[in-house]
């Protein structure tokens, strides 16, 4: 898309409109103020949250025009991936919550593979009729996903070295080596060895637009960490006012989990459904399978680590209710994504099974 020309401005914006570096400064500054103690500070938290959403689309999207596909978004699903992970492990090292990966993980894929694909879609769908995506990476990063998924959160329930929904120290320590052995070979194969995979022949991302000079991307990369931080540290600023909420409603408590990932995952969902919305459908699967990829790969390993330092028992395994809506997801993902091809129709599935895993959460 093309953004406009920036402003002048009194201080040095290296090419990038002069809010997109203003925003993020702003989210660091009410980090610094600490957790918002009224309801107009938790609202102005709020609304400045979602700018900084904003802001991270717009610099992940001159990234990705610098660095081409799919290495755009692959920093992206990286990037939040790697300050998602960090901010579980600071929870859980402060509140000992052991069932709070698992938690963030099923909301992360069933956000990513039913949510944002969904949206992305329906609304790609219903402006142009039919979209086109390479099968063979998309394919392959389900079958990953799908083994991913079900070793770190379905087989602990069914192993016997320990009790309930848990593995022992050596088999966690096993997962976390599959989880990095599975991403890294999906990273590989994703900018080296079958980068044809995860392109698309016809789509041109910003063949209409100028070229991104080398300081103008390294700006953009150093806001967009910035951004990304801002976005972890105040959706954790903003945790127990969640958490006071969801009592006050009487949800459940996974319901915090829920609505911190998709704070979290906010700004990739906001480029995939930009990106669906002119037509480059492979770029929003591949942020979205790659950040639900990225989730487990990356998250796993560290969760797991810190629980055997710190001597956590890490609750993995899902409910019943879990493992039936993840086996729905992997099952219809696998078909609404077979063909190469897309329409409103696989659009409104995922929407349905979105919905349907958010309301039985809610009314179990």
């Amino acid at each position: 898309m093309n953004h406009p020309a920036p402003a002048r401005s009194g201080f040095p914006t290296f090419g990038l409109a002069p809010w997109a570096i203003a925003v993020p400064l702003l989210g660091l500054a009410a980090i610094a103020l600490g957790k918002p103690s009224s309801f107009t500070l938790v609202l102005i938290v709020a609304v400045l949250l979602a700018a900084i959403v904003m802001t991270a689309v717009y610099h992940a999207e001159i990234l990705a025009h610098f660095l081409g596909e799919p290495f755009g978004t692959l920093v992206l699903a990286l990037a939040v991936t790697v300050i998602e992970t960090s901010l579980i492990v600071s929870i859980m090292l402060s509140d000992g919550a052991p069932s709070l990966a698992r938690d963030t993980l099923i909301a992360a894929i069933m956000i990513t593979i039913n949510g944002i694909v969904g949206v992305c879609l329906l609304a790609g769908g219903r402006r142009h009729h039919e979209q086109s995506y390479t099968q063979s990476g998309v394919s392959a990063g389900l079958a990953m996903l799908a083994t991913l998924a079900v070793t770190t959160l379905v087989l602990p329930n069914f192993t016997t070295s320990a009790r309930g929904a848990f593995y022992s120290p050596t088999q966690l320590a096993f997962a976390a080596v599959i989880s990095l052995v599975v991403y890294g070979t999906f990273v590989v194969a994703q900018t080296i060895r079958h980068r044809d995979h995860f392109l698309h022949p016809e789509e041109d991302d910003h063949a209409h637009e100028a070229p991104v000079t080398r300081t103008k991307a390294l700006a953009a990369g150093a806001m967009l960490l910035v951004a990304l931080v801002g976005v972890v540290m105040l959706a954790k600023a903003l945790s127990p006012s969640i958490e006071a909420g969801v009592r006050a409603a009487g949800a459940p408590e996974a319901m915090v989990g829920i609505i911190i990932a998709a704070l979290v995952l906010a700004p990739e969902g906001f480029a995939a459904y930009r990106a669906a919305r002119v037509n480059r459908v492979q770029t929003s699967l591949n942020l979205a399978i790659g950040s639900a990829l990225a989730t487990i790969g990356l998250t796993i390993p560290a969760v797991a680590v810190t629980a055997l330092v710190i001597g956590l028992d890490l609750e993995l395994g899902l409910s019943m209710h879990g493992v039936v809506m993840l086996a729905l997801t992997l099952l219809v993902a696998s078909l609404t994504l077979g063909t190469g091809r897309t329409t409103v129709v696989q659009g409104v599935v995922h929407l349905v099974i979105f919905a349907t895993w958010l309301f039985t959460t809610l009314v179990p």
